[in-house]
C-alpha cells in the first residue's frame, strides 16, 4: 500500500514538473493573428526558469533562456506586410505552432458601451438615414484582410479572457466591436493590407478602471488622492480593467488606439476633470506600449437627454457641453484626434448613437489622414478665433473648407452675449470660410456658444459632411503641458 502511495505520488510529481516545463504564450499571440507591419515584433510567454526557447517566423530565428521567474521574449526586426498565411514555431522542451499568420496593421479599441456595440446588434440600424449609406453586412461572409481579437469581460490575471484571433465572420464577427469591424473594413479597403482589431470594451464603465494607478500618480492633478487608502480617484479604485484587459496585451505592437468612452463619467459631472483622466490613461497606455507617441483617436460622445436621468447627482442641459469641453481640450496632448457625431443621433433618450458604420469610417479617415499620410479630409470644422466687427463677431475655423449647413437650413445652436454673459439665441451666416454671428439685442458682442445644450445636434459642416466641434469662447484657456493641464484666464 505504501508502495502504491509512492508511485502516485512520483506520477503526480513528474507530471506537474512537464506541466510547468511547458512553453506558454499570451492568449494574444495565437492561430490567424494579424502582426503589426513595420515596427520590431516582441514575442514572449513563460516556460521553466532557465529554459532555452527558439521561435522561428518568416526566415528568421530568434533564441534565448527563461528568467528566474520563467519570462522570455524575443524581438524580430520589422517586417513588410504580407497577406500570405505563414507558420510561427515556439520550441522549447515542446512546441507550439502558430498557422495562418498574417503581417499588416494592428488596432486596439476600448471604452463603454458604444465602442462594445456588437455587430449582431447593428442589423437594427442597418436602414439608409441622413444620407449615409447603411453598410449592411453579410456576417456569414467571410472578409478575408480581417482578423479580430474580443478580449471578454472576465476580471482575469495574468492573462486575459479570450477565444483568441479569428477569422472575421459567422459567431465572432457577430460578437465583435461594430465600430472597430467598420474601421478595419474601410482601413483595409483604402491600404490593401490585412488589418487586425482587438476589442476590449466593457459597457457602462468610468475611465478610472482602464487607467493604472500609477498613471494617475505621476499627475499633479492627482495629488491629493495620494493621501488616501486605499487610492481612489473620485470614489472609484483605478486600474481593475486596465490590470486584466489591457496589461495583458501589452508589449503586442501595435499602430495605435482606439477610445469611445465618457458617458459614465459625464454622468458624475467630471467637466475639466475628464482632460487630466485622459491624459492618464493616454500616458499609462503609451508606457506599457513603450512608445510615447502611440495614437491615439477618440470619438465626442454624443448628444443625449442626461437632465431625464434620476442620477445621483443631477444634470443640467450644459453638463454634456462641458464634458465635450474637456474632451476637446485633451487633444492637445500629442498624436491625439477624435470623431464628431452630433449629427448621429435620432434618438436623444438613447445613449447609443445609431450609425455605427459611420463612426467607424469617421476614425478611419482619421487614421488615414495621419498615420498613412491619405489626402483624406479627417476633421469638421474647429474653432480657431474670434474677432467682433460692430454688432457682429466673425468667427475663424481650421478644418473649414467649403463650410456649409448640413440640411440646407439657417446655421442652427448659436448664440451671443455681451459682457454681461446674458445669451441670446443668434443668427448665424457663412461668409466664405467664416460665420458671423449677431442678434438683435447684443450691441456689443463679448461671447459665442455653439451647440452648447445637451439636445444640440448643430447642422455646420465642412464639404466633407463632417460636423463642427461644440465650443464656447468664454472658456478658460487650457493648456497642456508635460505634466497637466493648467488653466489661466
Amino acid at each position: 500500500m505504501k508502495l502504491r502511495v509512492l508511485l502516485v505520488f512520483l506520477v503526480l510529481l513528474v507530471s506537474q514538473t512537464v506541466v510547468s516545463a511547458a512553453v506558454r504564450l499570451p492568449k494574444v499571440l495565437g492561430d490567424n493573428m494579424v502582426l503589426q507591419r513595420e515596427k520590431p515584433l516582441p514575442i514572449w510567454g513563460w516556460a521553466s526558469a532557465g529554459e532555452q526557447v527558439t521561435v522561428t517566423f518568416a526566415g528568421q530565428q530568434k533564441t534565448t533562456q527563461a528568467d528566474a521567474a520563467g519570462s522570455w521574449k524575443v524581438v524580430f526586426p520589422a517586417m513588410q506586410a504580407n497577406d500570405k498565411p505563414q507558420v510561427m514555431t515556439i520550441a522549447g522542451s515542446d512546441t507550439i505552432q502558430l498557422t495562418n499568420l498574417l503581417i499588416g496593421e494592428v488596432w486596439l479599441c476600448s471604452g463603454q458601451s458604444n465602442m462594445e456595440y456588437t455587430m449582431k446588434l447593428h442589423p437594427k440600424y442597418a436602414k439608409p438615414a441622413k444620407g449615409i449609406d447603411s453598410a449592411a453586412v453579410d456576417m456569414t461572409k467571410l472578409h478575408p484582410g480581417i482578423r479580430i481579437f474580443n478580449v471578454e469581460k472576465v476580471l482575469s490575471k495574468p492573462d486575459v479572457t479570450s477565444t483568441g484571433w479569428n477569422e472575421c465572420s459567422g459567431e465572432a464577427l457577430e460578437a465583435f466591436s461594430a465600430i472597430g469591424f467598420y474601421f478595419a473594413k474601410d482601413i483595409q479597403r483604402e491600404l490593401n493590407v490585412p488589418i487586425g482589431i482587438i476589442s476590449s470594451s466593457w459597457g457602462g464603465s468610468r475611465i478610472e478602471p482602464w487607467t493604472s494607478a500609477e498613471a494617475y500618480k505621476t499627475l499633479p492633478a492627482f495629488s491629493a488622492e495620494l493621501q488616501s487608502e486605499p487610492f481612489k480617484v473620485d470614489e472609484v479604485e483605478p486600474g481593475k480593467n486596465y490590470r486584466s484587459m489591457i496589461k495583458p496585451l501589452a508589449p503586442f505592437a501595435l499602430r495605435g488606439v482606439l477610445w469611445y468612452q465618457g458617458e459614465s463619467n459625464c454622468i458624475n459631472h467630471d467637466g475639466m476633470r475628464y482632460a487630466d483622466k485622459m491624459q492618464a490613461l493616454i500616458e499609462g497606455w503609451r508606457k506599457e506600449w513603450g512608445g510615447d507617441q502611440l495614437p491615439f483617436y477618440s470619438v465626442l460622445i454624443a448628444p443625449y437627454l442626461y437632465t431625464k436621468r434620476k442620477d445621483r447627482l443631477p444634470h443640467t442641459p450644459e453638463t454634456l457641453p462641458e464634458f465635450w469641453e474637456a474632451q476637446t481640450q485633451s487633444l492637445k496632448i500629442p498624436n491625439t484626434a477624435m470623431a464628431v457625431v452630433t449629427d448621429l443621433v435620432d434618438d436623444l433618450g438613447d445613449i447609443h448613437p445609431s450609425y455605427k458604420w459611420e463612426i467607424g469610417r469617421r476614425m478611419a479617415l482619421i487614421a488615414l489622414a495621419n498615420d498613412y499620410q491619405k489626402n483624406v479630409v479627417s476633421q469638421g470644422p474647429v474653432f480657431k478665433e474670434m474677432k467682433v466687427k460692430k454688432r457682429q463677431a466673425i468667427l475663424s475655423f481650421d478644418h473649414a473648407d467649403g463650410l456649409k449647413s448640413r440640411d440646407g437650413k439657417t446655421l442652427s445652436w448659436f448664440t451671443i452675449a455681451g459682457a454681461d454673459g446674458q445669451f441670446k439665441p443668434a443668427t448665424a451666416e457663412i461668409k466664405g470660410d467664416k460665420v458671423v454671428v449677431y442678434a438683435a439685442g447684443v450691441k456689443k458682442p463679448a461671447f459665442v456658444r455653439f451647440a452648447w445644450n445637451e439636445a444640440a445636434m448643430p447642422n455646420l459642416i465642412n464639404k466633407a459632411g463632417l460636423p463642427a466641434v461644440p465650443f464656447r469662447t468664454d472658456a478658460l484657456e487650457w493648456k497642456y503641458t508635460a505634466n497637466n493641464f493648467i488653466g489661466a484666464e
